[in-house]
């Protein structure tokens, strides 16, 4: 009892040698040195805390709380791997500890198991069951994973609150201000601050920053930012305010000090990722190995097309490099009445490997594959459309993810008569643009962090487009967005009429339309609820010099599209 208290008051140095003395008067008691590693991790020794974990282990002590004890031990340690796998144990065996799965759901948020990690949160009783700082934490998660409702019921919740603490108030503040609700985020900041006093922290910094970049005030926010990273001790956290700061940077015209900012906010994240996700640091960034091999003109030639559905019944389907202007294009599309977009969702990734197990050899031998499987997966693909949207009869499905560009063979078996538009922006601004973006996918934050690298990663990208686009004729549309932002209502409607859709007035506001969204997630969300404008194009100019090493690498593709390389 003395140790339970002395743990629960934070004490736990007394916590520590009172359960270690009864570790000595019973040392085959498991309880004891489950209680000893939870007043460890408490210390922050954490390698001890794992040893004495381990003992209860042995004597049999492995349960739910165990479980608990051990991932959150490893929680601390940004060990999320391990994390995960202890979790998932536990998960198992009290399904219903809401708290569990919340932990268990974090540490698949940090491995960049999101899809995972969502489904473990996805359920409103959960959310009932948490206390506010659990709701507010499990709140972002589901943000971040696309799960807008419950995310949304989250933040009521937090509202309602009259006396919310500092931490899970600013976690609600950036949820507003994700959801692009900035006067709630801004009423909500302002009574913290009233409540709490003004003494700074880090994380109080950091959401005044966002909040004033918001705005347009970037001489605040970079004051605020600073500020942030001057109150920042964990190295690998510095690149959530690093990012910012440096597009704060660029909006002011201080862009050698921007350049300067990127470089350290991609040494923090890498460092980020090495902790969190070591397996994903081990093998580097990704090498779009899915466009080493191409279709077969014979084995196309043989296709059964058959029973596939008419562009009609088809998804419309958005592809491009990231930051080309994506997201722009689909809310343009999702504000039509006809058509419904379900955020970026890997809907055809699943189709693809489905394909690969139905017989075929993806993507040069598809003509094996029946027709009777090629609906079994196109119903499936529907099947996970409709979890994330809602689409009614009649309608068509827009299925934006830009690098389904390296999926052109998946996209022409399953749906061959689909309409594709190819989303096209100078190849300098979209680098730029990639290398400025605080990506958290462990892949394209290691891929993003080398501009060469990346510059080498977008021309094998287009190379196999073209190359596949020859074999497979798809319907495609290419779509400059230097003519998008410069000559916006006669782009829309060639791209009505390329989608046969009939005109409609609500196309030509995008901005309304993505105010009135519960959250979008691409990194886009704040540039596309205000009115289409042509501030980014040729953004890459102010830092030229950077650049030269990958002009060469780039210069085939500039030369087919037109574009300028001085």
């Amino acid at each position: 009892m003395v140790g339970a208290a002395a743990h629960a008051g934070g004490r736990y140095d007394t916590a520590e040698s009172v359960f270690r003395h009864l570790t000595e008067l019973q040392p085959t008691r498991a309880a004891h040195w489950l209680n000893l590693g939870t007043a460890l991790r408490g210390l922050a020794r954490y390698d001890d805390a794992l040893r004495a974990y381990a003992r209860a282990h042995a004597l049999g002590g492995f349960s739910p709380a165990f479980c608990y004890n051990v991932g959150l031990t490893h929680l601390d340690r940004l060990d999320y791997e391990s994390a995960r796998a202890v979790l998932a144990r536990g998960v198992s065996l009290a399904p219903q500890d809401a708290a569990m799965r919340l932990q268990y759901a974090n540490a698949c948020f940090e491995s960049g198991h999101t899809e995972e990690g969502a489904r473990a949160l996805a359920d409103e009783q959960l959310l009932a069951a948490l206390p506010p700082a659990q709701v507010a934490d499990a709140g972002q998660r589901l943000q971040g994973a696309g799960e807008s409702a419950l995310a949304a019921a989250a933040m009521s919740r937090l509202m309602a609150l009259p006396d919310l603490e500092l931490q899970s108030g600013l976690t609600l503040v950036h949820m507003l201000e994700r959801a692009n609700r900035l006067a709630d985020a801004g009423a909500v900041l302002a009574a913290l601050r009233h409540r709490h006093g003004a003494a700074p922290t880090a994380a109080l910094s950091s959401a005044e920053g966002r909040i004033a970049q918001r705005a347009g005030r970037h001489a605040e926010a970079i004051a605020h930012f600073e500020r942030a990273l001057a109150l920042e001790t964990g190295a690998h956290r510095r690149h959530y305010d690093l990012f910012p700061l440096a597009r704060s940077l660029d909006a002011a015209g201080r862009t050698d000090e921007a350049w300067e900012r990127l470089g350290e906010a991609h040494r923090s994240q890498l460092r980020q990722v090495s902790l969190a996700a070591p397996l994903h640091a081990l093998r580097g960034a990704p090498t779009f190995a899915i466009a080493d091999r191409g279709s077969e003109r014979q084995d196309v030639a043989a296709w059964d097309t058959r029973g596939a559905p008419a562009a009609a019944d088809s998804p419309v389907f958005i592809v491009a490099f990231p930051r080309s202007g994506t997201t722009l294009l689909e809310q343009v599309l999702d504000a039509h009445p006809h058509l419904v977009s379900m955020d970026e969702q890997p809907c055809l990734q699943h189709a693809l490997e489905e394909l690969a197990a139905a017989g075929g050899c993806y993507p040069d031998r598809l003509a094996v594959i029946a027709p009777a499987d090629l609906e079994a997966i196109r119903r499936r693909y529907f099947e996970r459309a409709r979890q994330k949207c809602a689409l009614a009869p009649g309608q068509r499905l827009v299925d934006k993810n830009p690098l389904n560009l390296l999926r052109l063979p998946a996209i022409r078996r399953l749906f061959p008569h689909a309409r594709v538009i190819l989303a096209i922006r100078h190849p300098c601004d979209v680098l730029l643009s990639c290398h400025m973006q605080h990506f958290t996918a462990p892949e394209f934050a290691l891929l993003c962090a080398d501009l060469p690298r990346l510059a080498a990663a977008f021309r094998k990208a287009f190379d196999f487009w073209y190359r596949e686009q020859a074999t497979l004729q798809a319907n495609v549309h290419e779509l400059r967005y230097e003519g998008l932002v410069t000559d916006f209502e006669r782009e829309v409607r060639a791209l009505a009429a390329f989608l046969d859709l009939p005109w409609h007035d609500a196309l030509l506001a995008p901005a309304e339309h993505a105010l009135g969204k519960a959250f979008i997630s691409t990194p886009s969300y704040s540039q596309v609820v205000q009115p289409v404008n042509a501030r980014a194009v040729g953004r890459w100019q102010a830092y030229r010099r950077h650049f030269e090493p990958a002009l060469p690498l780039l210069a085939p593709l500039l030369e087919r599209w037109g574009y300028d390389a001085g």
